[in-house]
């Protein structure tokens, strides 16, 4: 199979036949063979209806239902494992994605070999104080953090080799940050495309404003867990360390200040009096719970199991 479209959706009964039907007509006219393959996150609309009609209409659409809500990256984590396509095409459902665009992204994963390629919506039809402007700081520190020079990390749309999916784990809200994530994962190879940003034809956003607090938190966490993750020991343990010796230290200056001051008659005031003690010493517990936080998490990372447990009510395929 050539292309699989993975196609997260909330509440988008109103968008899903224009968008199968439109994915259709490019992917004939282009002569691929595809699937479409439709997630959804606990619609509570009509939306799985309008899938299941679909769906008998053509066998190419398929769908999964999740029992309740769990969010876009929990969607594409179980897109991923279903897909059969040698290129995947990721898109929103709300029609803001054009699939014109698939084409040209199918032939720069094939042609050009890139391992992931995402879209850039260059011009954009979000208002601007609510998205257009914390999106571009928002790419900006992802770009610095991540040294991969693309403008648009949260765009929808973006295509993959069937490797790339098949090696990463996406959950949480990692979604915005799945080139990052690649990245790490050993797929160096990240193109960008200008593509066409619609206005939203149906509907309303499903992203608020949590996203300018969840956004900065969830680059932290994806750049520290790509470090880590494997080693957590090589940050908590160093840290703790260090925060102990200086404790140990410190402590240990305090007690030959004493020393020397009682070997020479000198009046001096007990260690236990002095401030710098108790800083020294909540040095070395704090150290010790650091190095104790390493050992756990590296047990826990040697015998971890999977995470990502989705209740999936339905599937079609």
């Amino acid at each position: 199979m050539d292309i699989s479209v993975v196609i997260p959706l909330l509440n988008e009964e109103e968008s899903l036949p224009e968008l199968t039907a439109w994915i259709k007509r490019v992917m004939d006219s282009h002569n691929f063979s595809y699937e479409i393959i439709l997630i959804d996150d606990g619609s509570s609309d009509k939306s799985w209806q309008v899938i299941e009609k679909l769906h008998q209409k053509n066998t190419a659409i398929k769908g999964i239902k999740f029992q309740r809500n769990y969010g876009k990256s929990a969607a594409l984590h179980v897109g991923f494992g279903e897909v059969q396509g040698d290129v995947v095409i990721t898109m929103d459902a709300d029609l803001q994605d054009s699939p014109e665009e698939i084409p040209d992204l199918y032939r720069m994963i094939t042609d050009q070999q890139y391992d992931l390629v995402s879209g850039w919506k260059k011009k954009r039809y979000d208002p601007v104080l609510s998205k257009n402007i914390p999106s571009k700081f928002y790419n900006w520190i992802a770009r610095r953090s991540s040294g991969i020079k693309i403008h648009d990390f949260n765009c929808g749309l973006k295509a993959y080799r069937k490797q790339v999916v098949k090696s990463i784990e996406v959950y949480g809200e990692m979604h915005r940050y799945i080139p990052i994530i690649a990245k790490w994962a050993g797929f160096k190879k990240i193109g960008e495309k200008v593509v066409q940003h619609q206005e939203r034809k149906y509907g309303e956003t499903k992203f608020g404003f949590e996203r300018f607090i969840r956004g900065p938190l969830d680059l932290l966490s994806v750049n520290f867990i790509a470090k880590f993750s494997k080693r957590p020991m090589h940050f908590f343990g160093v840290l703790g360390t260090l925060m102990f010796l200086i404790g140990l230290l410190a402590s240990a200056y305090l007690g030959v200040r004493k020393l020397v001051a009682v070997a020479h008659n000198i009046q001096a005031p007990k260690v236990v009096e002095s401030p710098y003690f108790f800083l020294s010493l909540a040095a070395m517990i704090i150290g010790t719970q650091l190095f104790l936080a390493g050992f756990l998490a590296e047990l826990f990372s040697r015998n971890s199991t999977d995470r990502n447990k989705y209740l999936i009510d339905e599937t079609l395929k």
